[in-house]
């Protein structure tokens, strides 16, 4: 028998592995020790090496930019995160000047509109998964200034999960379809999640906010955005003052309920691209105002919590949130590929008066950023895309490379240069040149983390103690539901375990719903983790209260309820329907802002109660309750008796009432009311303020102000409806 010849590759392996190629691309790395892809020993997966040890992070950390570059290049031609998202464009508009804080001209200058691109999106699923994921949702926001670009690349949510840049590919990794079968698309209900978050507990706080409602917003023009990271603002004497900044949604924050939002997955995946789209495209245009915590250098360590864990967020009890402008989205993509799909944003896109802290998450996204577009898009020409092009000339010494646009003239690329005195010029500071923080730095290089770093709970247990009763209710059911969907029950058994530290009532709520044993006691953390057999990490922990006993700001239940603008309000109708009641209460509604959509036992027309056709937008084929805000019928004998005739009709209004939505009966409707599953509640001596029943003006006023409420949380006290 011929001896079998190796090839480079296999003669190279390791003695027992010599016998097929096959096996060393196969193998797992269950025994093995960590190493970079070029075979050296990692000594810290952890942490990336910083100038101190909470200081910058060092572009000599060859392991981070290897483990960040390798993930920033793994899915194309979309994002590997952020692949779902929709976007829109639109000025932003200065309330008032802050010389004081920033030297960005774009923040003194009251009367100049800065055009904007917004992009949002959620994390985790591809670009075909569903807008009603449970996740974060991006919000980014290029702002096109006279100074260059200036990109917001924030979240709507304050925190994020992890404290150190080396730890996203891991993240990201933990919460994507498990490799082995691509499963579950945009979930993190499953293992491989819950494992990594159960190790980490720095997640604590973000996790928190992930099974809140926050996850599954009514739509993208009812969140907050928050820049997350903490920054620097630079004013024209050289002095810093930290800075966090906010998006304040002028519509208020709302959400849906999860059941709702499963069912609005199965019905329309597009809902939150389709509502921006029809909100601009109407003319309703979204706004937000733009906030700012401000604190002084001087006051850098006053808190029981570092400033620049991007884990923590600034109370708005201690630093208030001064709201010095407005963004308004008020002109649609005329090409989603070639703007919504092909912007580039990028942490590291800055204009003098703003400048980066020592935050490692941020330290890290300012390599990273770059690094993606380069392999999304093509090359380093991503800049010339008409999106992502500045508003102000560009000119320097760069040339080339792939898909360049520009045409270059002349024979000089390079500074200095005497044959064309040194053009183009360096700009000075005072002339608007960049110039980044004199900031003193006097340390060692390592691999750590800060000691300021090190409470993971404090913030959880502040968030939870905020909550409304529904909304505590919801995250018990969230992590009932993520947790209700881990397979190995060691996972569970850790993830209730790290809980205990947030709130024990919370734990032992899920435990029930789980039907496992609830902790007694807060569980130990060793090492400040609750770690798997042989788990290295080393975190340190401080099991901190918080400050304060609860933050107004961090629930949603004292949001902006004043207005029905933009609510979308089904009418159900059939043959026989009075036009007089249709029309009456359309118009009520239509004059506050709100739309209005007939929704039909068929499609085309129904015949109104004067033989009139009166045209329908939807029947009960295409639409169901989870697309609207609430729900009127109005009166006609013949379509009441129709209604009550069709079981689509009933499922209805059930499913509005089990969501928690206003319903307003015209008089003579309330018949159909009798076979509903709330029947009896229409008229009880406790009544539900959104079961609306009268006629004329009074019931027209009461159902604006029910729908202006948002929602009827109430219901789910008796746990009549699942949330």
């Amino acid at each position: 028998m011929a001896k079998k010849t190796l090839t480079p590759e296999q003669s190279a392996l390791p003695e027992n592995d010599k016998t097929s190629k096959l096996k060393a691309h196969t193998a797992d790395a269950t025994g093995q020790r960590m190493t970079t892809d070029h075979g050296v020993g990692i000594n810290d997966d952890q942490n990336s090496l910083k100038a101190g040890d909470r200081a910058s992070t060092l572009l000599e950390d060859f392991i981070l930019r290897e483990k960040i570059t390798h993930f920033d290049h793994e899915r194309i031609p979309e994002r590997v995160v952020h692949a779902r998202g929709s976007g829109a464009h639109g000025v932003f508009k200065l309330y008032q000047p802050i010389p004081e804080f920033s030297k960005a001209a774009f923040l003194n200058d009251t009367e100049i509109e800065t055009p904007v691109f917004v992009r949002f999106s959620t994390v985790a699923g591809s670009r075909g998964s569903t807008d009603l994921a449970r996740d974060v949702r991006g919000f980014a926001v290029k702002f096109y200034t006279q100074e260059g670009n200036f990109d917001l690349v924030g979240n709507n949510m304050p925190v994020f999960f992890i404290q150190d840049a080396m730890k996203f590919p891991d993240l990201i990794h933990a919460v994507k379809p498990e490799p082995d079968n691509e499963m579950p698309q945009a979930a993190s209900a499953h293992d491989t999640f819950w494992d990594f978050i159960s190790l980490m507990p720095e997640s604590t706080h973000m996790i928190m906010w992930a099974m809140s409602d926050r996850a599954l917003p009514r739509s993208y023009r009812m969140m907050e955005g928050f820049g997350v990271h903490t920054f620097r603002l630079i004013n024209d004497k050289g002095e810093s003052h930290f800075v966090k900044f906010h998006w304040k949604p002028l519509l208020g924050v709302h959400s849906v309920a999860w059941d709702e939002a499963q069912t609005i997955s199965g019905k329309d995946p597009d809902f939150h691209r389709r509502d921006l789209w029809e909100a601009i495209q109407s003319g309703s245009f979204p706004e937000w105002e733009f906030g700012i915590q401000v604190v002084p250098e001087a006051d850098e360590h006053k808190f029981d919590f570092d400033l620049l864990d991007p884990t923590k967020l600034i109370p708005e009890e201690l630093v208030p949130v001064q709201r010095i402008g407005k963004l308004t989205l008020n002109r649609n993509t005329d090409n989603f590929f070639a703007e919504t799909e092909q912007v580039a944003f990028h942490v590291g896109h800055v204009v003098p008066g703003i400048d980066f802290t020592n935050d490692p998450l941020m330290q890290g996204r300012l390599f990273s950023y770059t690094d993606t577009q380069l392999i999304r898009l093509g090359g380093p020409n991503f800049h010339e895309i008409p999106i992502n092009r500045p508003v102000v000339p560009v000119h320097n010494n760069q040339r080339d490379g792939f898909m360049r646009q520009t045409i270059n003239k002349g024979k000089v690329s390079y500074n200095p240069n005497s044959l064309v005195s040194n053009d183009p010029l360096q700009v000075k500071a005072e002339s608007g040149g960049f110039v980044s923080y004199n900031e003193r730095i006097d340390s060692r290089k390592i691999r750590a983390r800060s000691e300021s770093y090190f409470d993971h709970f404090s913030q959880a247990k502040l968030f939870y103690a905020s909550q409304s009763l529904a909304e505590k209710e919801h995250i018990i059911n969230a992590f009932s539901f993520e947790l209700g969907k881990v397979k190995n029950l060691t996972i569970r058994e850790r993830m209730l375990g790290l809980l205990t530290h947030v709130d024990m009532d919370l734990v032992a709520s899920i435990a029930s719903n789980l039907g496992m044993p609830s902790p007694k006691k807060p569980v130990s953390v060793v090492n400040g983790s609750v770690p798997a057999d042989g788990n290295p990490n080393d975190f340190a922990s401080v099991d901190a209260e918080p400050s304060i006993a609860k933050s107004e700001a961090l629930s949603m239940a004292g949001t902006i309820k004043d207005s029905v603008s933009t609510r979308k309000i089904a009418f159900l109708v059939a043959d026989g329907v009075s036009a007089s009641s249709v029309d009456a209460m359309k118009k009520a509604l239509v004059d506050q802002g709100a739309v209005v959509e007939l929704v039909g036992t068929h499609g085309g027309a129904v015949k109104g109660d004067k033989k009139t056709a009166i045209e329908v937008e939807e029947s009960f084929l295409t639409a169901c309750s989870v697309l609207y805000d609430a729900v009127f019928v109005p009166s006609g004998a013949n379509h009441i008796d129709a209604l009550s005739a069709d079981a689509d009709a009933l499922h209805f209004l059930n499913e509005a009432f089990k969501h928690c939505k206003a319903i307003c009966f015209d008089a003579g409707a309330e018949k159909l009311a009798e076979r509903t599953y709330f029947h009896g509640k229409l008229n009880a001596k406790a009544s539900d303020p959104g079961l609306l029943t009268g006629s004329g003006k009074a019931l027209a006023d009461s159902f604006i102000k029910a729908i202006s409420a948002h929602r009827v949380w109430e219901r789910e006290k008796p746990r009549m409806v699942p949330a």
